[in-house]
Parts: C-alpha cells; sequence; structure tokens
C-alpha cells in the first residue's frame, strides 16, 4: 500500500470500478513527511510536509530530487571555475626584480651622503658634482678636485720610483676630470661647451714642478687640483700630490694655460663667454710652487753640451687636437741629459716655457748644458742644474727648460731587491 501511494504521487491510479457508495475514506498515515487523501477521482493526492525532514534509524535525511542535484553541481562547477587557482610555492614568491632595484637605490644613496660629509657645498647644483664611482670628486666648497692614483709596476723605473712622466700624467688626468665633473667639458680634450662652438683649446704656456719624494710601487697617491686667473688671458692651475696614507706632500706644481684657435693655431684671448663658464670655478690662492723668475737660456750648438738628433713623434704620441702631447716633450728633453746624472741623480725640480706646439710630421733635436761646475765630476756633485732646449730641425724653438737633480741612493744598492741601511 506504501509503494501504490508512491507512486501515485506521480502517475495516477484509474479506479476500475464505481467507488461503493458505503465506503467511508479513512486517514491515511504519515508516510515519510508526505500526506496522502483519497481525491473524488479515486486517486491520492499528496501534500509534502517541508517542517518536518524524515528520519531513518534516528538520523535525520533529506530527499533531493534529481534536478535539484544536478542544478547544485552546476552551480558548484561555476563557481570553482571563476576563483583564482590556489596560492604555491612558486607564485608566492616575492618580485626579484623590484627588491633588487630598491636596494640598489638605497646603496647609492648611502654612498652619496657619504661622500659628502667632508664638504658642504656653497652651489645648491653642486650635488651633481660628485662622482660615486671612484674617478674623483669635488672638496673644499667646490673649488678643488680631488682624484687617487695607485702606482702600477709598468709606471716605475730602474731605481724602483715612479717616472717623471707618470707623475705629470696624473697631473694631467686629475686636470681633465676637473672640468668633466663640474660639467664644463665639451666635445674637445678639456674644452668648455663655449671653447667648443668657437673652435678654441687650452694650451700650456709654462709649467713647475718640484719633486719632494718620489712614491714606489703600490704606494697610493692622492691628487687635488685648482683654478684660478692669471693675468688678463691666462687661467692657472695648481696641484697637490700627497701620499694618501700619510698626507706627505710628494709633488707640488704650477701651470700657466691660454686658449689657441684650433683652426688657425694662432693664439686668442679669452671670450667673456667662456670667461662666464670658468670664473664661477677660480679659486683666488697663490701658486703652490714660488714661481721661478729667472730667464731661461737659449741654447745652441756651441753652448749645448749634449745634443740628441732625429727625434720623431709616432702616433700615439699625439692627442684628440692632433698636436705632441706636453708630457711627451719632459721625455723628449731627457734624452739629451748625461747618462751620469741619471744614474747618481733624481730629477728635483723643473720649470718649462712650450714654445710652439709640435706636429706628427716633425723632427725635433734635444739640446741640453749642464750649468754646475765641471761636466767630467758629475757623480760626485750634490746637486747639478741643466738648461734645455727641445727644437725643430730647421731650429724653430719648441720648449726651453731648466732642471734640478739631487743625489740618489742608486750608487748604494749592490744588488736588485737590496736596500741602504737609510731606507731600511
Amino acid at each position: 500500500m506504501v509503494a501504490t501511494a508512491a507512486t501515485s504521487a506521480f502517475i495516477p491510479v484509474p479506479s476500475p470500478s464505481a467507488p461503493d457508495p458505503g465506503f467511508k475514506p479513512k486517514k491515511l498515515a504519515n508516510l515519510g513527511g508526505m500526506k496522502s487523501k483519497l481525491t473524488s477521482s479515486g486517486g491520492l493526492q499528496v501534500k509534502a510536509n517541508a517542517q518536518a525532514p524524515p528520519k531513518i534509524n534516528g538520523s535525520s535525511v533529506s530527499l533531493t530530487t534529481p534536478v535539484e542535484t544536478v542544478k547544485h553541481e552546476v552551480e558548484m562547477s561555476s563557481s570553482s571555475s571563476s576563483s583564482p587557482p590556489p596560492r604555491t610555492f612558486i607564485n608566492t614568491l616575492p618580485d626579484w626584480s623590484m627588491l633588487l632595484a630598491a636596494i640598489t637605490t638605497i646603496f647609492l644613496a648611502a654612498e652619496k651622503q657619504w661622500m659628502m660629509l667632508d664638504w658642504k657645498p656653497r652651489r645648491p647644483d653642486m650635488d651633481m658634482l660628485i662622482d660615486p664611482f671612484g674617478l674623483g670628486r669635488i672638496v673644499q666648497d667646490g673649488f678643488v678636485f680631488r682624484q687617487n692614483f695607485s702606482i702600477r709596476s709598468y709606471e716605475i723605473g730602474a731605481d724602483r720610483t715612479a717616472s717623471i712622466e707618470t707623475m705629470m700624467n696624473h697631473l694631467q688626468e686629475t686636470a681633465l676630470n676637473h672640468v668633466k665633473t663640474a660639467g664644463l667639458l665639451g666635445d674637445g680634450f678639456g674644452s668648455t661647451p663655449e671653447m667648443c662652438k668657437k673652435n678654441l683649446i687650452w694650451v700650456v704656456a709654462r709649467m713647475q714642478v718640484v719633486v719632494d719624494r718620489y712614491p714606489t710601487w703600490g704606494d697610493v697617491v692622492q691628487v687635488d687640483t685648482s683654478v684660478g686667473p692669471s693675468g688678463k688671458n691666462g687661467m692657472r692651475r695648481n696641484w697637490l700630490v700627497r701620499d694618501y696614507k700619510t698626507g706627505e706632500i710628494l709633488t707640488r706644481a704650477s701651470s700657466v694655460w691660454v686658449m689657441m684657435n684650433k683652426k688657425t693655431r694662432k693664439l686668442s684671448k679669452i671670450p667673456e663667454e667662456v670667461r662666464g663658464e670658468i670664473e664661477p670655478y677660480f679659486l683666488d690662492s697663490d701658486p703652490v710652487v714660488e714661481e721661478d723668475s729667472r730667464k731661461l737660456q737659449k741654447l745652441d750648438d756651441n753652448t749645448a753640451d749634449y745634443v740628441r738628433t732625429g727625434l720623431a713623434p709616432r702616433w700615439s704620441d699625439l692627442d684628440v687636437n692632433q698636436h705632441v702631447n706636453n708630457v711627451k716633450y719632459i721625455g723628449w728633453i731627457l734624452e739629451s741629459a748625461p747618462l751620469k746624472i741619471l744614474e747618481s741623480h733624481e730629477l728635483a725640480a723643473m720649470t718649462l716655457e712650450y714654445r710652439r706646439e709640435c706636429g706628427r710630421d716633425s723632427v725635433l733635436q734635444s739640446l741640453t748644458a749642464v750649468s754646475s761646475n765641471g761636466v767630467g765630476n758629475l757623480a760626485s756633485l750634490a746637486d747639478i742644474e741643466c738648461q734645455h732646449l727641445l727644437r725643430l730641425e730647421d731650429g724653430a724653438e719648441i720648449v726651453r727648460g731648466r732642471t734640478v737633480w739631487r743625489p740618489k741612493y742608486a750608487e748604494n744598492f749592490g744588488t736588485f731587491g737590496q736596500l741602504p741601511a737609510e731606507s731600511a
């Protein structure tokens, strides 16, 4: 009977015969939360009871139709497709590129602040003048450029000290880096933007150097350089070379520079536009070397004691302005210095006057005259002074010079690597 009632809820069952007039319908039992009653047509009418869920063996169960089950599965599949993928170890890692960029920014900022501790810029734009990559920096209120150099093994000579050419190259390097760091470097060799527009370049007119002590292999030297006015149409540049560890002054140098037209190769006055560029960096100070005002002598074949001929520049001796680098002139001057002086003495001071430039096709002669008493006793002399001339074959003067030499300990060296007792 229960099966028939449940089936009649979906499929009506027709009555085979007319109902008995004396038959009275009875109330049927509760069938799993449904109530059924006999209709007048002889079928059963079932009503669902939503308030009392059925129980089996004392446990509540739910009766879900197949349609509701399918609907529930569709809703679950749609919700799972729209949800984000589960978090794994790979997609929870941080963005390393952003992290590295942040670390780099913090490091550069900290390094810049550290380098600014020993000076305070007078002008607000001077913060840009610090080079954080070790090529030098601006100090002393923006008027002095400082750079360190380590003496390499290929920069020392036979007496195991840095050569004078090495020292001069350090001076020239700091001068160019000063212009570059100050933001005044145009497309020329140390020329400012206004100088480039007018085809002007700097040429050295006079150089004076005093060497108190030569550094050795492995030493670190600290070079300070600054610029100032020199007359109406000149610029003075000073250098101080110190031992980086002790602060001892090793070399002092002062030079005067003038302008020359790159095309006509003639000297030029300083234009006002160029003066406006360089004057903010002028430091009004005395030369670091006491100027030697003595006139440099002119030598010839009769007054010279030593002559060296056939000196010609190589392609590597030219700079970007297509003339011989001024440091090369020093090497040519020393070509005619007597060997006895080179072996027993070291260069202590030097004064040079540059008269004209030298091209790549020039052939030069180097002349030297020893001013001290007696040429034959050079090794026994305390201080020796020499006069020098570098000229073209036709007699045109390139450089006049004077050098002062002091004794060194080379004569006390027995074998290589042995130091004299005074230096041990």
